[in-house]
C-alpha cells in the first residue's frame, strides 16, 4: 500500500510514458489489464524508497565478514540497540544488505516544523540527516534543541527563509534542530553542518555518514552488478566511459585487485574531483581519472605523448558505458522535473557515445551499456539500433543475472530479450517492513525481495566479434 503519492510528471512525459508502457508489443503479450496494473505499481514503487540499503565492502582493503561485523555494531549503536540483520547477498559477494524499517505510521507531527528540498528529503527517506543547504524554511521561532517534523517540499514551490508553507509536502519524520532559525538563515551563518539531527525518520536506515569510509561505499544494487557483468580481469585496460562519482570505477579496480588499467573519464571536473577522491580513498592506485568529453574520446591519429584521452581505436580490452540517462529509475522521487525534450535528448547522445565506445574496443572485447532509467527509447531500442548498426556487435549473456528481461515494444526477440537485464520496482508490491515481518521472514525470501524492490535500471552485454 502506497505511503506517499505516486510520482508525478509534467503532462508531455505522462503522456510520453504511458504510450510507452501500454505498447502494443506489451498489452499483446500481457493483456491491457496486467501492463495497466505493471505500469500503476511503478508510479506508485517510484516514489517510494527501495526495500533495503545497498554497501559495497572494498574487499581491497578489508574481508566481507569483517565489515559486516563492524557494520552490525555500528547499526545497533544508531538504532539505540534495536537489532537489524545485515544480509550477506549470495551472488554478489562484496555487498551487504540491510533492510529498511518503514513506512512508519505511527509517528506523531509536531508544531514546529522545517521544510526541505526535494533532494533533500529524498537523501532522509535513505537514512540521511537534514544538513544546512537542504533546509528552505523553519517556523518563526525555531532554537537549537527545539523537536521538529521534517517535511519535503516535493514540488519546489516554498521561498527560502519562508516562516510558514501551505503547499504540497510529505512528511519525512522528526528530529532536533542543530542550530536557530536566525544560524541557518543568517547571510554569514553556515552553509555546511548538520541542520537537523533525525530521531524519528519515517523509513529507519542507517546514516553513513563518516561510518567506515575506506571499507564501505554506498551503492545501489544494480549498480554492483554492472561491474561483475563486465568482469575486468587483472592486468586488463578498462574504460569507464562517464564514470563519475566513480563508485563503477572503483569497483571495477577492486575486481581486478588494483591491477591494471582503469581510465575513468567525465567532461565536469567536480565530478573528476571526486572520482580521485574517491580512489584515494579506497587506497586505489590503477585508476586514472581525466576531465574529457565521451562523445571526442576517440583519436585520428597517435600523439607521441599521450597518456589519456583520446585513445586510438582498439584500445580497451572492456569497455562500461554507463550512460547518461534520464535518471526516471531512482527512488524515491515523488515529482519528476524534466520536460519531454530533456527526457527525449539523451537517445542521441547515448549513440554518440555507444559508437566511439565500439570503435575504442578491442577485437574479442567486451562492452557493458547501462542506464538508472525505465525508458524504451534509452534500453532496448538503443540495443535494437545498436545491433543493427553495427554487425560486429553480438548480445551476451550475464551472469549473475538477477533482474528481470528486457521489456517488450522495442522489436527485439524473446531469446534477445532474455539476455537483457531490466531492474523493475513494479515487480514487487508496496508492503513496508517492520520489525516483526523482519524477524518472520526467511533470509533467501528477504534476498529475493531485496533484487527486486531497487531501482529501475538496464544492462546490456556486447561482445565485439571483429574490426567493426
Amino acid at each position: 500500500m502506497s505511503f506517499f503519492p505516486k510520482i508525478s510528471f509534467q503532462g508531455e512525459v505522462e503522456k510520453y510514458l504511458s504510450k510507452v508502457f501500454r505498447n502494443n508489443e506489451l498489452i499483446t503479450a500481457l493483456g491491457t489489464q496486467e501492463a495497466e496494473s505493471k505500469y500503476q505499481s511503478l508510479l506508485s514503487n517510484l516514489s517510494h524508497p527501495p526495500g533495503f540499503t545497498t554497501v559495497r565492502v572494498n574487499t581491497h582493503l578489508a574481508s566481507v565478514k569483517h565489515v559486516k561485523k563492524l557494520l552490525l555494531e555500528e547499526i545497533q549503536k544508531q538504532f539505540k540497540g534495536l537489532y537489524v540483520p545485515v544480509f550477506e547477498h549470495p551472488k554478489l559477494q562484496d555487498i551487504l544488505l540491510i533492510p529498511v524499517i518503514g513506512p512508519r505510521r505511527d509517528l506523531k507531527t509536531h508544531a514546529s516544523e522545517v521544510i526541505v528540498g526535494a533532494q533533500c528529503g529524498y537523501a532522509v527517506l535513505r537514512g540521511a540527516h537534514v544538513y544546512v543547504p537542504g533546509i528552505i524554511s523553519t517556523s518563526r521561532l525555531l532554537k537549537a534543541g527545539d523537536v521538529v517534523s521534517v517535511y519535503s517540499d516535493i514540488e519546489g514551490k516554498c521561498k527560502r527563509g519562508a516562516k510558514e508553507f501551505e503547499g504540497v509536502k510529505v512528511f519525512l519524520g522528526n528530529g532536533i534542530s542543530e542550530l536557530s532559525r536566525s544560524e541557518i538563515f543568517s547571510s554569514s551563518g553556515p552553509l555546511s553542518g548538520m541542520g537537523i539531527r533525525m530521531t524519528e525518520p519515517v523509513y529507519l536506515s542507517p546514516s553513513f555518514d563518516n561510518v567506515l569510509p575506506s571499507h564501505l561505499f554506498l551503492q545501489n544494487l544494480p549498480s554492483v552488478v554492472v561491474s561483475h557483468i563486465l568482469n575486468p580481469q587483472p592486468g586488463e585496460r578498462i574504460l569507464d566511459m562517464c564514470a563519475a562519482p566513480g563508485g563503477k570505477a572503483t569497483h571495477l579496480a577492486t575486481l581486478m585487485h588494483d591491477q591494471g588499467e582503469v581510465i575513468a573519464m567525465d567532461k565536469t571536473a567536480n565530478k573528476v574531483k571526486k572520482i580521485k577522491q574517491n580512489a584515494e580513498l579506497l587506497q586505489l592506485n590503477c585508476i586514472k581519472a581525466f576531465c574529457y568529453d565521451g562523445t571526442k574520446a576517440l583519436a585520428v591519429e597517435k600523439r607521441d605523448d599521450q597518456e589519456g584521452p583520446p585513445f586510438l581505436p582498439e584500445s580497451f580490452d572492456r569497455i562500461l558505458l554507463d550512460a547518461p540517462c534520464s535518471g526516471m529509475g531512482q527512488r524515491p522521487n515523488m515529482a519528476y522535473s524534466l520536460s519531454l525534450k530533456e527526457v527525449t535528448s539523451y537517445q542521441p547522445l547515448q549513440r554518440k557515445l555507444f559508437t566511439v565506445a565500439v570503435n575504442l574496443l578491442k577485437p574479442g572485447g567486451i562492452l557493458v551499456y547501462s542506464t538508472c532509467t525505465i525508458t524504451l527509447s534509452e534500453n532496448e531500442e538503443q540495443v535494437a539500433w545498436a545491433l543493427r548498426t553495427f554487425p560486429c556487435l553480438q548480445l551476451q549473456p550475464q551472469e549473475p543475472h538477477i533482474g528481470g528481461e528486457g521489456m517488450r515494444g522495442a522489436g527485439l526477440s524473446l531469446d534477445q530479450l532474455k539476455l537483457l537485464q531490466r531492474f523493475d520496482p513494479s515487480a514487487v508490491t508496496l508492503q513496508g517492513m517492520d520489525i516483526n515481518t523482519l524477524q518472520d521472514s526467511k533470509e533467501d525470501d528477504l534476498i529475493s525481495l531485496a533484487n527486486k524492490d531497487c531501482i529501475g535500471f538496464f544492462i546490456a552485454k556486447f561482445t565485439k566479434l571483429n574490426s567493426k
